[in-house]
């Protein structure tokens, strides 16, 4: 049985070599599809990577707190359950609730980030400009998302006692505006236009800009034009915002432990202030279940349109059905003499079979190189270089192997049946 496998594996190359068109054309349909998969699974597989590490390295044991619609309160997807606004000032997060949460978990939940939001605009210093967007962060907020200062300093819990007027600013802006000199920017003035307001601070700190790869494949916007990130000490937003006493955006808890279980822990203590509230709650959310469910939404669609172009290996596996077919009718007399010399229905069978798997296996071979040209190149444009697994190639091989079989036995059990005498009569 072994001597029988080699020798018709030996015969099919043969055939392969001596008919290149033919077999390349018959191979085109499984080169493409097997291509076409293994491109997407290494693109969705860098991508995935690329989104999971981003979102690691803003924080993977951090815990973001905000409040939910009462309508959404049962909803475990933290995507359909957005954070709620118009929330009415008499329900924003106090200092008070935020202190309590600090002294009841001091091990689990040793800082909060905290933010509120101001009207984006323009800095300008003479001629020069930035996009910027306006935050306004306690001391907590940069480390707590990754934020790297290049030079100077953080914003400071006495920059926001004294609510002073200072700015921690990114490298694109001192590089639209200081000449590409972080040094330089330190202590210097900028003027910013935000929502009609002029307002004036004093630069203490730079930090380096980090765009994603997916915002950057969005941004539409030239270098200089992008918009990024100005820090300022959270209650001078909220004197510029009209002095509001609570805090209505998202907070963000750094965790110890189980950030999954510490968010439940979180949202349960805070939604005891807001057990009487007919329209709000509080949710918490780890960025370890956004990674978890970010990744199997990418594995998930990879899967998907992995299956529609794997409706071209159906095509390719028709087209070597198609070419057994044609190559059994072409062989007819040699299946006669085969037979008149004792060979048996199941060598005839095993011949075919064979020649079909190895088409088909050329074919994959081609198909996981070609697809994993594309995948690199694919995911290289997506910041996010990547190969092919070992589970996909082992896969597409699978495939291969079982597409040979199946298109290729219906001809194979055609050829074996061949009456001898007919077909050494066949002309």
């Amino acid at each position: 049985m072994g001597l029988d496998i080699i020798e018709n594996v030996r015969l099919a190359l043969e055939g392969l070599k001596a008919n290149k068109m033919r077999a390349l054309l018959t191979m085109l349909g499984i080169i493409i599809g097997i291509g076409s998969v293994i491109g997407i699974l290494t693109v969705g597989e860098g991508l995935s990577a690329n989104i999971t590490s981003e979102m690691a390295a803003m924080g993977a044991g951090n815990v973001t707190i905000y409040f939910q619609e009462r309508e959404n309160e049962f909803n475990d997807n933290p995507i359909a359950a957005m954070q709620a606004y118009g929330i009415p000032e008499d329900d924003f997060f106090t200092d008070e609730m935020f202190e309590a949460l600090l002294e009841r978990y001091p091990e689990a939940v040793p800082k909060l980030a905290l933010l509120e939001t101001m009207p984006g605009g323009q800095v300008k210093k003479g001629h020069d400009y930035a996009n910027v967007s306006v935050y306004g962060v306690n001391e907590n907020y940069l480390p707590l998302n990754d934020i790297s200062i290049i030079t100077g300093r953080n914003i400071r819990a006495k920059d926001n006692e004294g609510a002073r007027s200072v700015a921690v600013v990114s490298d694109k802006l001192v590089n639209n505006m200081f000449g590409g000199k972080p040094e330089a920017a330190l202590g210097e003035e900028v003027q910013a236009t935000l929502g009609g307001e002029i307002y004036t601070f004093t630069v203490v700190g730079v930090y380096e800009y980090k765009q994603n790869a997916m915002m950057s494949m969005m941004s539409s916007s030239s270098e200089k034009d992008i918009s990024t990130e100005l820090y300022i000490p959270i209650n001078s937003a909220k004197r510029y915002n009209g002095s509001r006493l609570g805090y209505y955006e998202y907070a963000i808890a750094s965790v110890v432990g189980d950030s999954r279980e510490v968010a439940g822990q979180i949202k349960d203590f805070l939604n005891r202030y807001y057990a009487d509230n007919e329209d709000y709650c509080v949710a918490a959310m780890s960025m370890e279940s956004v990674t978890d469910m970010v990744s199997s939404m990418m594995s998930t669609l990879s899967i998907a349109i992995s299956v529609i172009a794997g409706i071209s290996l159906l095509v390719g596996g028709i087209g070597v059905m198609n070419i057994m077919l044609v190559s059994v009718t072409e062989r007819t007399r040699e299946i006669g003499t085969r037979k008149a010399l004792g060979a048996t229905n199941n060598n005839i069978r095993l011949q075919f079979v064979v020649e079909s798997v190895i088409i088909c296996l050329v074919g994959g071979v081609i198909g996981i190189l070609f697809g994993a040209l594309l995948g690199y190149f694919g995911s290289s444009l997506l910041s996010a270089p990547s190969g092919p697994t070992a589970s996909s190639i082992v896969l597409a091989f699978g495939f291969s192997m079982a597409i040979g079989v199946f298109f290729g036995y219906y001809p194979a059990n055609k050829a074996a049946n061949l009456d001898p005498i007919e077909a050494l009569r066949y002309e």
